[in-house]
């Protein structure tokens, strides 16, 4: 550093740049996961937070470099620092505080708490860089070798953050560590900085509010309402018992009831759709008669368990992405695994593509990504592949959650019609009408439905639910689109407040 010179050590520009970016990226990770109980995972919730992140970096780089042209960029390091790291910690309070008051997956909401989650602490620490520039241009000669150099290292600050945040620190460590942690390391760079300026006789100094605030954010943190028993790889996760059944548990990840399970009764199914698709497996073969069953998404494992216990002999083999389920499964709804009950964690389209062709007389679908199934297995594609893994006679149930005017509902029945010959749907009558929203169960199969059967299970079960085929299905789909892998606005279809 030649003398005079207002530059920082090259170690410590870069340190400094490499940090603040790759904080800003953790805080979009990890933001994303914090809001998510409150309203969902779905795509807008990730436009969101995507969205506001990359609007906090543009204004915390604008600002930023207006900042260094107009004063003295060495003021002004330690306090975006120590303000930045301050804010990172606080977020989480704000968010967990305010969640329960702005739960739902309304825009508002969405909008809402997505922007207190990233967009200030984000801006702060996208302001760093900039002055960092301005603090290390020597001469014109030098911008470019200067201005490239400062900006790869904060490029790569964010990659080392995207894949250490996302890989590794979220498979360890729950969302509060991870943001806390953060947030206490670029306040502890910042306070260091600070002693290294005014060793250096540079003039340098942090007001004592921003220290209090980065320290009574953490203690807020500490005592801010959790809503998760167990922070899995994708959801926060929950088991409430049920006051009016000793056994009944109800798994809750984020915002949705997934599963109900009775710990001494398998057979007992609250859930109507549930029992709409146990009303499936009752016409598919004769009483207690064992299947080969393959169900895409685990949560509670509701009807493996139930298929077990009346189907005795049954193989059922779960696909479910999050290990983090199987885990609350095992530890909090007795889940036992067997040779004929087998889970497989893993991401259900890849299971489908690794599946034998023609071995299961029913297959499952019940997996979620927030309020929709996942995109990759309402195509026409992953339809397909299972029409492949069913036996001759088998039959594909589907549940889905839509609301009027039901758009991905007809879609997707636009979809199965593409593969199988014979598709039916079950549904509440107000749910048919349009009137509502809600669940319904989707039915495909190559050979006919037997309605009658079906209707007939369904109202055994005290059910008032219907069956909807022929030419009432044709109205209910009309023109709605097929979706492919190419092309599959599943969210967009089916959001609430699209």
């Amino acid at each position: 550093m030649a003398p005079g010179s207002r530059a920082l050590p090259s170690w410590i520009a870069a340190a400094v740049t490499f940090l603040s970016s790759g904080a800003v990226l953790v805080l979009e990770i990890t933001g994303l996961r914090l809001i998510a109980p409150y309203v969902g995972i779905t795509l807008q919730t990730n436009t969101a937070v995507i969205g506001f992140a990359l609007a906090a970096i543009a204004v915390g780089a604008w600002a930023g470099g207006r900042a260094a042209d107009r004063g003295d960029p060495r003021r002004l390091l330690v306090p975006l620092l120590v303000a930045g790291g301050a804010l990172v910690i606080a977020v989480l309070p704000l968010v967990r505080f305010a969640g329960a008051a702005l739960s739902g997956a309304d825009a508002g909401s969405v909008l809402l708490l997505a922007a207190v989650a990233v967009v200030v602490p984000a801006a702060l620490l996208s302001a760093v860089p900039p002055i960092v520039v301005a603090l290390q241009l020597g001469s014109l000669a030098e911008t470019g070798s200067v201005v490239g150099r400062l900006s790869g290292i904060g490029t790569l600050g964010g990659i080392a953050a995207t894949f250490g945040t996302g890989f590794l620190l979220v498979a360890v460590l729950p969302t509060s560590v991870i943001m806390v942690g953060t947030g206490l390391v670029v306040v502890a760079t910042g306070l260091a900085l600070l002693v290294w300026q005014r060793r250096a006789g540079v003039p340098a100094r942090v007001s004592g509010a921003l220290v209090v605030t980065a320290l009574a954010g953490t203690g807020l943190a500490v005592l801010a309402p959790n809503p998760c028993q167990d922070e899995t790889t994708y959801h926060c996760a929950r088991v409430v018992a049920d006051p009016e059944r000793d056994g009944g548990r109800t798994l809750v990840l984020d915002t949705l009831r997934h599963s109900y399970v009775d710990l001494a009764d398998p057979t007992y199914l609250q859930f109507e759709y549930v029992q709409a698709i146990a009303s499936v497996t009752d016409v598919l073969a004769p009483e207690g008669e064992p299947l080969s069953a393959l169900h895409l998404g685990g949560g509670g494992l509701t009807l493996p368990r139930y298929l077990a216990e009346v189907r005795p002999g049954t193989q059922s083999r779960v696909l479910e992405v999050d290990p983090g389920v199987v885990d609350v499964d095992r530890a909090r709804l007795g889940l036992q695994t067997s040779a004929d009950l087998e889970v497989v964690v893993g991401d259900a389209r890849v299971g489908l593509s690794a599946e034998a062709p023609g071995g299961r007389d029913l297959v499952v679908g019940d997996a979620f990504g927030g309020l929709s199934v996942p995109w990759q297995l309402a195509t026409t594609e992953a339809v397909a592949l299972v029409e492949d893994a069913l036996a001759p006679g088998g039959v594909y149930a589907a549940n889905l959650i839509d609301n009027p005017p039901l758009d991905f509902v007809r879609a997707e029945l636009a979809t199965l019609r593409t593969v199988f010959s014979d598709v039916v749907l079950l549904a509440r009558p107000d749910v048919l009408a349009g009137a509502e929203g809600g669940n319904v169960v989707v039915v495909a199969a190559q050979e006919p439905v037997d309605d009658v059967a079906l209707d007939e299970a369904l109202a055994d079960r005290g059910l008032d639910w219907r069956v909807a085929q022929g030419a009432e299905l044709d109205a209910f789909v009309g023109d709605a689109p097929v979706l492919t892998d190419d092309h599959a606005p599943v969210d967009q279809l089916l959001t609430p407040y699209g």
